[in-house]
């Protein structure tokens, strides 16, 4: 982003997690309870990537070695004969699909009780930052009018 820039910036997604990365603004005269509160949201943006990322991985190499498997037992290759992926119906990739959400279900409810924990800390930081600026919102006017 440009240094004259006062806002976060987003990036395109991310090939792995397909997550969008933010380049988060930090104020020149940031305050510690904003500087906190810009720490946690970087610190949820990196582990939520590092989580999807690995998850996405996974899942991509699960799935392959599911449609290989499946077309083995069928006699058939991985392309067809007009050099095409060969790929499964719908019922076939439902039970890839379920049988994966079964197996990564303790590691997504664990996914997201961290994420809600995180997110209660931003909210919660975000409630602070916003009531310190309108105080001292308040005490300027207060000062400029009594003068």
């Amino acid at each position: 982003p440009p240094t004259h820039s006062c806002n976060d910036w987003i990036g395109p997604p991310d090939k792995h997690s397909n997550l969008r990365p933010v380049i988060f603004y930090v104020p020149p005269e940031e305050s510690p309870l904003e500087r906190r509160l810009r720490e946690a949201r970087q610190e949820a943006q990196e582990c939520n990537q590092h989580f999807w990322a690995r998850q996405n991985c996974a899942f991509r190499q699960e799935k392959e070695e599911f449609i290989y498997s499946r077309l083995k037992a069928k006699g058939l290759e991985m392309r067809d004969k007009t050099g095409q992926k060969a790929t499964l119906n719908a019922e076939e990739m439902a039970d890839f699909y379920k049988d994966f959400l079964s197996k990564n279900f303790r590691k997504h409810m664990q996914y997201n009780r961290d994420w809600y924990k995180r997110n209660f800390t931003i909210t919660f930081l975000m409630g602070q930052v916003a009531l310190v600026r309108i105080l001292r919102r308040l005490r300027w006017k207060k000062k400029n009018v009594g003068n």
